[in-house]
């Protein structure tokens, strides 16, 4: 029986300090795990680097803002924050029904 999928917005943080990855190599793996909890990615935007209003580290005062358009079953939002979890490469993710 197939699962009924949901439309998600979801804005990530990304963080590429001291790393080669580019941000389009981490948004094609954010778009990876998506596709494994069975998401449909239909939209990528790139909304650029921003600061942080609020600087929880001084040696890291902005980050590359991404928001991604997905359907996916519905218990995909927490099985994505768990997933990411331990990805140093997503300093945020916020999902959104949309």
């Amino acid at each position: 029986m197939s699962q009924t999928k949901r439309n998600y917005k979801a804005t990530f943080i990304l963080d590429n300090r001291g790393k080669e990855d580019t941000v389009e190599t981490i948004i094609e793996g954010v778009k990876k795990e998506i596709a494994a909890l069975q998401g449909e990615v239909t939209a990528v935007e790139n909304i650029g680097r921003r600061e942080f209003i609020r600087k929880t580290d001084d040696k890291f005062p902005a980050g590359v803002y991404v928001q991604v358009n997905f359907s996916a079953p519905a218990t995909a939002p927490a099985a994505l924050h768990e997933r990411l979890r331990l990805n140093e490469s997503v300093y945020r993710a916020l999902v959104q029904n949309a």
